[in-house]
């Protein structure tokens, strides 16, 4: 069992808890789904620390509540694997020079870093590059402290918490880690889809005003096409809809101009949506520039690193 720190905000007073808490022991302390009482409570378990078991999963923070039944749910049978599903070392496929996302505690923030791999001795320690943050200020960690290391290999996505055993200043600043022994994976499938939360501007090829476009969210997006959320229908099945709309690839925005096509249309339940004055539109992409196809999957591969709870 692979162990990470849980901070005060993460812990909802009064609500069911996402995550089993545990002490650094492995002991329970609060059983998944289980109620922190109040504050007394609370502050009970931070002072001794309280830690949850890495997990691709993420609470609802809209409603301060789990994903209990979207846990216990079986996986989308498009996907190759379950979330959470675990890997060996060598299905990360890591080498020299290659690059891991660094999540450190949460009193250090929650800005993740790039570090590059140096080294590892199998079963012993992994080495790595030491960590600094956007400002380029070093972040200044502790031995013994855990972090979290995401990597993105292939169709897969994988995470694994780590140890800091040895902060190194000479010959150069590097990090000791411990050699993970639990990795836990996410096997995407060919098309890998995301959340998003992306506005678009829509035009339709068969308008008859040339300039006319209509505002949609992409709420989620694949290299291969995207879900359109919009208060209105943007065109029938079969309809060539051209969308406009920026994406944050690694912290440069880029701007893309897309042809899809309507597959489908769908309102209100029947597409998983609680507005019912909301309809969904399903657009598959249509010849791609290939420099446009390389932005959006180099997109979708950073959200998948970066919040793999968010891959649907």
């Amino acid at each position: 069992m692979s162990l990470i720190p849980v901070a005060r905000n993460d812990i909802a007073i009064g609500k069911p808890s996402p995550w089993q808490l545990y002490d650094q022991e492995h002991k329970v302390l609060v059983a998944q789904g289980g109620i922190v009482r109040d504050k007394d409570h609370l502050d009970s378990l931070l002072a001794n620390g309280v830690y949850r078991e890495l997990s691709w999963e993420a609470p609802d923070d809209k409603n301060g509540g789990s994903n209990l039944a979207a846990a216990k749910s079986p996986p989308d049978q498009t996907k190759a694997n379950e979330l959470g599903a675990q890997f060996t070392f060598d299905d990360v496929k890591l080498k020299t020079e290659s690059r891991l996302q660094l999540e450190p505690p949460k009193q250090l923030g929650s800005e993740r870093i790039m570090v590059k791999v140096i080294g590892y001795l199998r079963g012993v320690s992994l080495l790595v590059t030491a960590p600094a943050m956007s400002n380029g200020v070093r972040l200044q960690l502790m031995e013994g402290e855990q972090v979290v290391m995401r990597s993105f290999s292939g169709q897969n996505a994988f995470a694994f918490a780590c140890t800091v055993v040895r902060s190194c200043k000479l010959p150069y600043e590097y990090l000791h880690l411990s050699f993970p022994n639990v990795i836990q994976g996410v096997m995407i499938r060919k098309s890998a889809r995301v959340k998003t939360d992306i506005i678009a501007a829509v035009q339709n090829s068969n308008s008859r005003n040339a300039e006319e476009q209509a505002p949609a969210l992409i709420s989620d997006l694949s290299a291969n096409g995207a879900a359109l959320d919009a208060k209105r229908p943007l065109g029938k099945k079969g309809d060539i809809l051209n969308l406009a709309f920026r994406v944050n690839l690694h912290k440069i925005d880029a701007f893309l101009s897309i042809n899809g096509v309507i597959r489908a249309m769908h309102s209100g339940e029947a597409a998983d949506i609680s507005d019912p004055e909301i309809i969904r539109h399903g657009v598959e992409f249509q010849s791609m520039q290939p420099n446009d196809m390389i932005i959006l999957q180099s997109m979708i591969y950073q959200q998948i690193i970066e919040s793999p709870h968010h891959v649907v």
